[in-house]
């Protein structure tokens, strides 16, 4: 959260209130009204502190909530702001309904040395080349290879390495920013820095299309160990920044996450339950290490409907064709169709 600190030039009243250990915005959030109220009687500017002081930080955090939105203006927003963006490869691209999605969060989930770093360094590449968009890669293991993209770029590209083909490379390279992450408070600050010089990369034309967190499981995992209930706020806080930041600003965000063992030794994701209900869009890279075969399949989409929930309903309107029964096993079903 912003600190009250940056707010002072612009509004000095805010001052008194460090001296009560309130340094952010969220630290004023989760103080008590009557606390804050009893607190700025004992000021010598009390009444000027009650009813200018608290009021203008309240006034400046409903000045940062988006305005609400009826159904026809989300669904205008959905069809003019976010588009779709191809991942390179053609097979990822029709199991993802088109590629990646602007304004949503995309989780690309597999076990170790699977090559999900390939697929996203390939989408990386591909967004600067052919959507001619930024692309900023958050790199929490070292695990970013310029090389490769290079090698994508070039192929994607097509271009021969005359002085204009070189210039279009260099173009295409200089559009792919790469950040060494190692903690989730660092990550905070980026996207923070990120939001921040939103409006000025717009007006440069230099638009970020694509936000890539390879990996998401490697900054969560750490805080979930023995931190309890602050892990898990953490981990919340971490998904809900990363959604909002991809609705807000039409940006495809991207993260990758491993896999850990479940039931029967099937393979599952990670980071658990919370986080299970965070990502739009969850693809499940698997493979054999003995050989370069890999499959994917996706866990889930939001167009994807739970197949087992309709035949439910087929096979109970085949034996029973009871249309008001019917309808309510579509209200109980239709929800968990996700």
């Amino acid at each position: 959260m912003a600190p009250l600190k940056a707010l002072e030039a612009e509004y000095p009243i805010l001052d008194p209130f460090q001296a009560h250990d309130i340094f952010s915005v969220e630290d004023f959030l989760i103080h008590d009204l009557y606390e804050l109220a009893a607190f700025a009687e004992q000021q010598p500017t009390s009444e000027k502190l009650k009813q200018q002081g608290i009021t203008q930080v309240l006034s400046i955090i409903d000045t940062q909530h988006q305005p609400w939105l009826n159904g026809m203006e989300l669904l205008d927003d959905g069809l003019h702001n976010k588009h779709v963006l191809s991942t390179g490869c053609e097979g990822i691209d029709l199991l993802l309904g088109g590629g990646l999605h602007e304004g949503q969060l995309t989780e690309l989930v597999g076990p170790s040395s699977c090559g999900k770093t390939q697929v996203w360094l390939l989408a990386a590449s591909n967004v600067a080349t052919k959507h001619m968009g930024n692309v900023v890669y958050l790199d929490t293991g070292n695990s970013f290879s310029p090389q490769r993209i290079a090698q994508f770029v070039g192929h994607i590209a097509g271009h021969a390495f005359d002085e204009a083909g070189k210039r279009i490379f260099q173009r295409i390279m200089n559009s792919i920013v790469c950040h060494s992450v190692f903690d989730i408070f660092t990550m905070f600050n980026v996207l923070h820095q990120l939001v921040i010089n939103f409006p000025s990369q717009l007006q440069k034309g230099g638009q970020v299309r694509l936000l890539i967190v390879d990996s998401i499981s490697s900054l969560i995992t750490p805080i979930l160990g023995n931190s309890g209930s602050q892990g898990r706020a953490l981990m919340i806080s971490a998904g809900y920044m990363l959604k909002k930041l991809a609705h807000e600003h039409n940006v495809a965000v991207l993260v990758t996450n491993h896999t850990v063992g479940g039931e029967r030794g099937i393979p599952k994701p990670a980071l658990g339950q919370t986080w299970k209900s965070i990502p739009h869009v969850r693809p499940l890279l698997s493979g054999d290490h003995g050989n370069n075969v890999r499959s994917i399949s996706v866990l889930r989409h939001p167009s994807m409907v739970n197949l087992s929930a309709f035949i439910v309903i087929v096979v109970h309107i085949l034996i029973k064709p009871d249309l008001r029964t019917a309808l309510l096993l579509l209200l109980v079903f239709l929800p968990r169709c996700k």
